[in-house]
């Protein structure tokens, strides 16, 4: 079993930067998949970007060049970096792990998700 825990969103203007923490409890951490997914009013939730174990990435085309995920897994902790935000990135952020690197391609749901943290950008 994994828990997540999302911080560090908040309302930014445009054109500002953004980190997302991920923080995960269980061992298995440096084992599995990691996503960020987003999900704003009245629209379908979206892959944002994922990365596998052995740090292999995959992001959405509207965010290439402009966001970074990474992890860190002595902390157990993965990151969002949004840089250049726009306000059509305005969306609740979601944190999500899976030990099925399939997951990163967008092909699976992932099993394990947080609660969820807010960005606001603002024109």
């Amino acid at each position: 079993q994994v828990q997540l825990v999302e911080s560090g969103g908040g309302l930014v203007q445009a054109g500002g930067s953004l980190r997302l923490s991920c923080a995960a409890s269980g061992s298995i951490f440096r084992n599995i998949a990691v996503a960020w997914y987003r999900q704003a009013p009245g629209k379908q939730r979206e892959l944002v970007a994922a990365i596998t174990s052995g740090g292999i990435t995959n992001y959405a085309d509207s965010v290439k060049g402009r966001f970074t995920i990474s992890r860190d897994n002595a902390k157990r902790t993965g990151y969002l970096q949004m840089n250049s935000l726009k306000p059509e990135d305005t969306a609740v952020y979601y944190c999500a792990a899976d030990p099925r690197e399939s997951v990163v391609a967008g092909t699976r749901t992932p099993i394990y998700w947080g609660q969820g943290t807010q960005v606001t950008v603002s024109s």
